[in-house]
């Protein structure tokens, strides 16, 4: 992955979403329409913290999200996540 020239405030978590399930434990091939969107990614970038909050997350966390978490992005033909760290429910 190259160097993203991005870097979030305060709290903020960029996140590259893990790719959806391309086939079910039984061997169905899941059509493009039927695949549910990723709620598990990679931290790649993460804001200073808050004043008082310093940030729990950290650059290569894998982590879950709420499913409706976070502002979607697409930089350099890559699709990206933003969010608020404490729609971080996880880290793995």
């Amino acid at each position: 992955m190259s160097k993203l020239n991005i870097k979030p405030l305060a709290d903020r978590v960029l996140i590259e979403p893990s790719q959806a399930e391309e086939k079910t434990a039984g061997g169905i091939i899941i059509p493009d329409t039927a695949k549910e969107k990723p709620q598990k990614g990679t931290v790649v970038a993460i804001g200073n913290g808050k004043k008082d909050e310093p940030m729990t997350v950290k650059i290569g966390d894998i982590v879950l999200y709420g499913k409706y978490a976070g502002t979607e992005l697409t930089i350099e033909g890559n699709d990206y996540l933003i969010m608020n760290e404490s729609d971080i429910v996880a880290i793995i």
